[in-house]
Formats: C-alpha cells, sequence, structure tokens
C-alpha cells in the first residue's frame, strides 16, 4: 500500500528551529514519507508572494537524517512552486507549514509565509495545515510538539473540503496548562506597524517596519480571544474563491449599468 507523502516548509527557514520540531514529531510518529522544501532565510511577512525579478537557487540539505531536504532562496510560495514542478518527482499529498515562532492568529494570516505556503498548496489541489506558537520571542515548541502529529493524521483520515486548509496556533501557556483544543473561527487582531528609524542619510531616512499586536475588539470565541485563555486553536480558512457573493448578487446589476 502506497504511503501517504507529506512535505514540510515554513517561513522561519531551512534552520529554524520551529521546521526541525515538525519534522522530529512526524518522523517519530511514521505514518507518512517526508520530504522537505524550505527557504534558504526567515521570510516571515512573505504570505503567498512569489519572486519574479531574479533565478531562485536550490540546494540540497543533508542535516535531516532520512528525508530529503532542499533549500530555495525565496519565498514559502516559491518553495512550494519549485517544490512540485522542479524538485519532487511526484506532487506530496499534503503539506504542513510551521512550526511558526509567533502567532498567525487573527488577521495576521493575510501576511504570514506559514499560511502562504499552505495557501499555495491549496491552489493547487494539495491540502494541508499551518502550525504556528503565540509567543515569537520564546516559542513553546514542546506543546506543538506533543500535538501536531495527531492533527496532521486526523486531517489525513478526515479531509478537508477542497479549496480550505486549517490553520493552528498554540497558546504561550505551559504545556500543563493548555486547556483545551478548539475549532474556531478568525479572529479581528493584526500586527500594526511600529516603525523605528534605522539611517538618516542625505538621501532621505530608512526604517524598520516593526510590528506589535493590534488590540480590538473581540469575540470571545474567536481563535485571538481563545489564545488568550490557553486554548489551542484551530480556524479553517477557505480561499478556493474570494469573491463576496452577497455583494457581486446585489451591485451586480448596477455595475452593469454604470457606463451605458
Amino acid at each position: 500500500m502506497k504511503r501517504t507523502k507529506i512535505l514540510l516548509t515554513n517561513d522561519d527557514g531551512i534552520h529554524a528551529p520551529g521546521l526541525r520540531v515538525l519534522w522530529e514529531a512526524l518522523k517519530r510518529a511514521d505514518f507518512a514519507d517526508l520530504c522537505i522544501v524550505a527557504p534558504t532565510s526567515e521570510r516571515s511577512g512573505a504570505g503567498v508572494s512569489i519572486t519574479w525579478d531574479r533565478p531562485l537557487l536550490i540546494q540540497e540539505i543533508n542535516h535531516f537524517e532520512g528525508t530529503p531536504a532542499w533549500c530555495v532562496d525565496g519565498s514559502p510560495a516559491d518553495c512550494v512552486k519549485l517544490g512540485m514542478r522542479i524538485i519532487l518527482e511526484h506532487p506530496p499529498d499534503f503539506i504542513a507549514s510551521g512550526i511558526n515562532a509567533g502567532s498567525n492568529a487573527g488577521r495576521n494570516v493575510l501576511h504570514s509565509g506559514t499560511v502562504g505556503a499552505v495557501i499555495e498548496g491549496v491552489f493547487r489541489g494539495i491540502p494541508g495545515v499551518a502550525f504556528s506558537c503565540e509567543n515569537g520571542r520564546d516559542p513553546n515548541f514542546h506543546v506543538a510538539e506533543k500535538y501536531v502529529a495527531t492533527i496532521v493524521k486526523y486531517l489525513l483520515e478526515n479531509p478537508l473540503a477542497h479549496g480550505t486548509l486549517l490553520n493552528v496556533n498554540f497558546p504561550k501557556v505551559a504545556k500543563e496548562k493548555v486547556k483545551g483544543f478548539r475549532l474556531t473561527k478568525q479572529g479581528r487582531g493584526r500586527w500594526s506597524e511600529d516603525p523605528l528609524l534605522h539611517l538618516e542619510s542625505e538621501k532621505g531616512r530608512s526604517y524598520w517596519l516593526g510590528g506589535k499586536p493590534d488590540e480590538l475588539p473581540e469575540d470571545q470565541d474567536c481563535d485571538i480571544a481563545l489564545l488568550k485563555e490557553g486554548y489551542m486553536t484551530a480556524v479553517p480558512l477557505y480561499v478556493h474563491n474570494l469573491t463576496d457573493q452577497e455583494e457581486w448578487e446585489k451591485r451586480g446589476s448596477s455595475f452593469q449599468e454604470l457606463l451605458e
């Protein structure tokens, strides 16, 4: 019987601790064959961006014992694209991305390269899951490590609908204080810019864009609020079609007549 093939990737780079924790957890569970295609260096905030302005270097990496691995000097979405078209002989059955150092709850998913890699896979008919730890400065990968294999195995046995991915975040509490796991909805929170002056010269000023959590009113049953209470959260994100169906139906005729 053919074994399931899982592609691992991330946006923190091929040498990131979170990627190794994800690999170790899935390798130890041993229910699928693994391969890795990840960015050469950190590409946080890349979203679903792709690289058009230069060629992309692919290098084989040998420090994931027994698992074929490559790094690409591009975005997470570039890794998925080149993984499927150039690197791998056959497309994967599933994509697992992460484990990211920092929250990807709320509207942060629009910037997240961790989520972006899975979106690129979903565009190509490959289901997947994105994993992130809420605390970016001191991510509690030991909490995530306990659960990632169980979640991936569940999704393989109970597939998501076509066009849907699962976005999972782990709270910044100790393992014994995790209250449980909740399938929930996306919150409003996002990272707000916090620019820091880098250099001032005759040519102008340069800034590190920076970022800090933007505290917004939240429903109590959304991922942002539940993470604060100590729950692990999972949000199904549908990216197959982003059309606002209600607006399309409401305004279709008026737009058609606009320039007539």
